[in-house]
């Protein structure tokens, strides 16, 4: 749904928001430092609910993977996998990044645990 390499989140966090309050003050903290901030993206919380991953300091591009580890009747746990973007060419100087990446899914009610993988 959302991606950007700037989040001034300096630790790997993941987060599961259902309601705007949560989006707004996550977005408020993304947008300290940007003139102009990124937008909130609309959301009807009653039909959906989003997966925030931030990935903290990192000095190259990644893509994140989720895919479900098991569901029961009160719990769903959830696999978050970080992926290397293949390198393009020599570069010497790495710049930092602070990516998070906002998925959305339909609203469950059910816990979630979301595991780190390796």
């Amino acid at each position: 749904m959302a991606h950007d390499d700037y989040s001034n989140i300096s630790e790997y966090q993941t987060q599961i928001i259902r309601d705007q309050k949560s989006l707004q003050k996550f977005y408020s903290q993304v947008n300290k430092t940007r003139k102009p901030g990124l937008p909130v993206p609309m959301v009807d919380f009653s039909k959906d609910m989003l997966i925030l991953v931030c990935l903290g300091e990192q000095h190259s591009h990644k893509n994140v993977v989720i895919s479900k580890a098991k569901e029961s009747n009160e719990e769903i746990v959830l696999k978050v996998k970080v992926l290397e973007e293949t390198a393009q060419g020599d570069i010497s100087i790495q710049p930092m990044y602070y990516p998070f990446y906002l998925y959305k899914m339909p609203l469950v009610d059910k816990n979630f645990t979301l595991q780190n993988i390796e």
